[in-house]
């Protein structure tokens, strides 16, 4: 097996931004493996901050709260050489996605519509930090412009396989030095 690890003197995380669905989560520890790095998901750590399901939080405080719990955490991030899976809603958070971007390269997976709605289903337990009323459509063409705005990087993931999204994510980091190391 070959991995990679990245040499920059000031951005040593990757972070994964892009809506529900789009494989976050998923891609997310496979990279940390590749380049031998440690993994986080913000999702995860919300939930064990507040020991509830993102959904419970949503419904009990509303969307606007749970992105400020969001930035919260964001902000509270001081990591090296780290993959870090955000929520979806991470880029409402502008000093949050400032203080990611200060150490990190963002990395936008960027997946069509029709592809998220297949893989996410129903809405209603996702714990999206959406309005009420509020289809999983228009929250993509709401966030869409966010997701570029933040990204380093656009990763146009339709129809590829994680390995070649990874991949593409490895070969797209601009001024980054990879070396290979055979265990």
């Amino acid at each position: 097996m070959v991995t990679y690890h990245i040499m920059s003197e000031q951005k040593t995380n990757l972070v994964l931004i892009g809506m529900a669905g789009a494989g976050k989560s998923t891609v997310g520890p496979l990279l940390a493996r590749l380049l031998s790095y440690d993994f986080v998901d913000v999702d995860d750590l919300i939930a064990a901050d507040q020991q509830q399901s993102l959904q419970e939080l949503v419904d009990h405080h509303g969307p606007a709260w749970f992105r400020l719990l969001e930035e919260r955490i964001l902000l509270g991030l001081n990591l090296q050489r780290h993959v870090i899976a955000t929520g979806g809603s991470a880029v409402y958070g502008e000093a949050g996605m400032k203080h990611l971007q200060q150490n990190g390269l963002v990395v936008y997976l960027d997946v069509p519509l029709a592809v998220l709605e297949a893989r996410v289903g129903d809405v209603a337990g996702r714990g999206l930090a959406r309005e009420e009323g509020q289809s999983f459509a228009q929250l993509f063409a709401e966030r869409q412009p966010l997701y570029r705005k933040y990204a380093d990087i656009r990763i146009e993931c339709k129809g590829m396989t994680l390995a070649q999204i990874c991949n593409a994510i490895i070969e797209a980091c601009p001024g980054y030095v990879w070396h290979e190391n055979n265990p």
